[in-house]
């Protein structure tokens, strides 16, 4: 098999973010792709950690700084000289915003200005993927998805965060990066789920917790629905991206791209939670809404992926059914005691790359 076109092999790719949940994935789906990968990352955000878990440390160059510190990320990217970043730094809790809005908004605003300073005075970087949220869009909960020409907004502080990061990146595509060399796409995606996510305040990591300790786990707002997706959904999205800005793929330089599932996959969090048990049986879970209004989140938020279908061919692999069983399998492996759990990792990836080949996905070729 061939995926994305070889474009990642012996590059040297820099993942920002790369001790958190979707940056380890990404670390070790690149990593398997023949990339040379470096990550930089404040901390390792929880513990456990799928980042520790699947030993990444000693399998990609492990930088620590704080991406709000323009002087050391520039530091970093000059020892490394990658030809491509991916940025996932961020505050990533929607909860947490209204605690710490200011640390929020600078880390995940001008976290992002700080990494496109850096690019903007290195021209021989080819290429920029800068994934913020969907929650970047002001979200008035209607019932069709939303494009990527829509209104930019948010209600907390993460979103209006996210919100700002985008406008930063048009600013600096049109005012510096579109006369240079170097390439530049950002994304927004939203509700991942996966094996090895253990952030607080979050619907999986909650029960899975819980559950590994055959405990109760409250669940508040159980009839909110989200876009489920599993982890490498986007990631493969990403991706492509990357790949098709390497490559010079018309369509993609200074755009903004969705991803997420098909409009089948929108669950309500009680939907998930039946799922999820029966992969898991005998666990329990206490259903409560979330009286706490002054830090409420979104009911509802879909997106429209036809610009990524369009221009990349992409469009969601997993049904509902498949999302949870790749990250239901992935929690029991872990519970279970398994000692590689980077292989099996890499084995779930081998996995929906077979499945993308068989449903038809571009960056598939045999």
């Amino acid at each position: 098999m061939i995926y994305f076109e070889n474009a990642y092999l012996d590059r040297r790719v820099l993942v920002t973010g790369h001790t958190g949940f979707k940056g380890s994935w990404l670390s070790a789906w690149l990593e398997s792709l023949g990339a040379e990968v470096a990550g930089f990352s404040i901390d390792v955000p929880t513990t456990p950690s799928n980042f520790a878990l699947l030993g990444l440390e000693q399998r990609v160059r492990h930088y620590l700084g704080d991406i709000r510190d323009l002087e050391r990320l520039g530091q970093v990217i000059d020892d490394f000289r990658p030809e491509i970043i991916f940025h996932l730094a961020a505050q990533p809790l929607v909860r947490a915003s209204y605690t710490d809005p200011v640390t929020t908004f600078q880390t995940n605003t001008m976290g992002t200005l700080n990494l496109l300073e850096c690019v903007r005075a290195r021209p021989w970087i080819e290429a920029a993927v800068l994934i913020t949220s969907d929650k970047a869009y002001r979200n008035d909960e209607w019932c069709w998805g939303y494009r990527e020409t829509d209104a930019l907004g948010g209600h907390d502080p993460y979103s209006g965060s996210k919100g700002c990061a985008e406008l930063v990146a048009y600013s600096y595509y049109h005012s510096f990066l579109s006369r240079t060399p170097t390439r530049m796409v950002t994304t927004r995606a939203g509700n991942v789920i996966g094996g090895g996510d253990w952030a607080e305040d979050r619907i999986v990591p909650d029960c899975m917790r819980a559950w590994s300790q055959g405990k109760t786990v409250d669940i508040r707002n159980p009839h909110a629905t989200r876009p489920w997706q599993h982890v490498l959904e986007p990631l493969g999205g990403y991706l492509s991206l990357g790949s098709g800005l390497l490559q010079g793929h018309d369509g993609l330089d200074g755009e903004a791209f969705n991803f997420g599932p098909d409009a089948n996959v929108d669950q309500t969090v009680a939907e998930l939670l039946a799922a999820m048990a029966v992969r898991w049986p005998g666990v329990e879970w206490n259903a409560t809404e979330d009286n706490n209004k002054d830090a409420a989140e979104a009911t509802l938020l879909k997106l429209s992926c036809d610009k990524a279908l369009f221009h990349l061919g992409w469009h969601a692999v997993l049904k509902f059914s498949e999302v949870v069983e790749f990250t239901v399998d992935w929690y029991h492996t872990w519970h279970g005691g398994e000692n590689d759990l980077y292989g099996y990792t890499l084995g779930q990836i081998d996995q929906y790359q077979r499945l993308a080949k068989a449903r038809g996905l571009p960056w598939v070729k045999q």
